[in-house]
């Protein structure tokens, strides 16, 4: 039996956002049982200098380091009429680094994290080909352009079409598809008519998101209501802006002393420049996100666009928090009412304020949802079915060669 060939769009390691830690975990389960060659983009120096992380669960590294700029892969995409996001992850040397390493290791299987990844797979293979899509991107941007002017939401439509008839390309031409949810899954199926469409679950390291494991404790003022998330991606930046400016208010109304909390790295100058509203923090990276969300009274996930699972429902969920989520935020979790949800600012604001009136209410909906988490989320049980993805059969016959699933 050969080697896996893992190719991910950013660096695994370390895990500190929600693509990140589902590459980490999914690479982690997999090189318990294989030998691992990764090759991998990073666009944060810091993952430059923390690729030994790695080491343990990888029988050889290449990270490369990804500078295109958007400008750039913007004019690359209409001058090849390819996707933008295709064109930004498109490298001459990531494509060399590939085939030398097809070349010199027997390669069986080849699992793609991330569509943008696609691209790297040689025209013809005799390896078995996963393609984790995570979450339908496509759609993702269609929802873009249903909220942008044009001529963004030109450029959007036009990134959401060719992005579909790529992913509809790749998935006939691989062996099996796989999505965070039920939900996303069978889009993709209805949408693609693709046959082979699996779900594998995100998970939790309950262990870890646990209120009463070892932390620093913040010692805070006020009723926190926290927000987790990177921080210059757009649909976190417009939930919080959204909830900054429509939902709060309603809820100071009742509690006064109620603080929404915006925490992660990379803060927008949108992002920033809401500290300056009354009732309103901004963290920007902290080290552990665990401290806030073991002292927020409420944890909320108002995002308008959402695809997949949300990790950091998830998180909240674990570390027994009681949470509000939108629709879209709370659509793939399987939480058994263990969490609150609404779209409309009456309907979020009269959830926290609920939460923030019944301490003891609040208190047991977190341990419920906790326990939900445990029962439902563990990473080892979540990722079980990549074992049988991966296996060869009883046989040990590798599949026939794959067409092309380059743009």
């Amino acid at each position: 039996m050969g080697d896996i060939l893992f190719l991910a769009h950013r660096s695994p390691f370390p895990p500190d956002r929600g693509d990140k830690i589902r590459a980490f975990n999914v690479l982690k389960h997999l090189a318990a049982r294989h030998r691992v060659h990764l090759v991998a983009f990073a666009d944060d120096p810091r993952d430059l200098k923390a690729k030994k992380g790695l080491v343990p669960f990888t029988a050889s590294r290449s990270i490369l380091w990804r500078g295109k700029s958007r400008p750039r892969a913007l004019v690359e995409a209409l001058v090849q009429r390819r996707p933008a996001s295709l064109t930004a992850f498109d490298n001459h040397a990531m494509h060399d680094v590939v085939a030398d390493l097809l070349e010199r290791r027997s390669i069986d299987t080849i699992y793609v994290f991330s569509g943008q990844m696609a691209q790297y797979v040689p025209a013809k293979t005799r390896a078995r080909v996963i393609m984790d899509f995570c979450d339908m991107d496509s759609l993702k941007f269609a929802d873009y352009a249903k909220a942008s002017r044009w001529p963004m939401r030109w450029l959007m439509r036009r990134e959401a079409n060719l992005l579909f008839q790529f992913e509809r390309r790749v998935a006939r031409r691989v062996d099996a598809s796989l999505f965070v949810s039920d939900a996303e899954a069978e889009l993709f199926r209805k949408r693609t008519g693709a046959a082979n469409v699996q779900v594998v679950e995100n998970g939790i390291d309950t262990d870890f998101f646990d209120p009463a494991a070892a932390f620093r404790r913040i010692d805070t003022t006020g009723k926190l209501i926290v927000f987790t998330g990177q921080m210059d991606y757009r649909p976190n930046v417009e939930a919080v802006t959204w909830f900054a400016e429509t939902v709060l208010p309603h809820i100071r109304i009742v509690h006064p002393d109620a603080v929404f909390v915006i925490v992660g790295r990379n803060p927008t100058a949108a992002v920033t420049a809401l500290a300056n509203q009354d009732g309103v923090r901004v963290t920007g990276e902290v080290a552990d996100v665990r401290p806030w969300l073991g002292a927020a009274a409420c944890v909320v996930a108002p995002l308008k666009i959402a695809r997949g699972i949300q990790n950091k429902v998830l998180e909240a969920m674990a570390m027994a928090r009681p949470v509000v989520a939108s629709g879209p935020a709370a659509e793939g979790i399987d939480h058994d009412g263990t969490i609150l949800s609404g779209d409309t600012v009456a309907e979020v604001s009269d959830a926290v304020n609920g939460l923030l009136s019944d301490a003891h209410g609040a208190a047991a909906m977190g341990r419920k949802a906790r326990e939900r988490v445990q029962a439902r989320y563990g990473w080892s049980a979540r990722l079980a079915p990549l074992d049988a993805l991966i296996g060869w059969g009883t046989k040990g016959v590798p599949p026939k060669a794959k067409g092309r699933v380059a743009a």
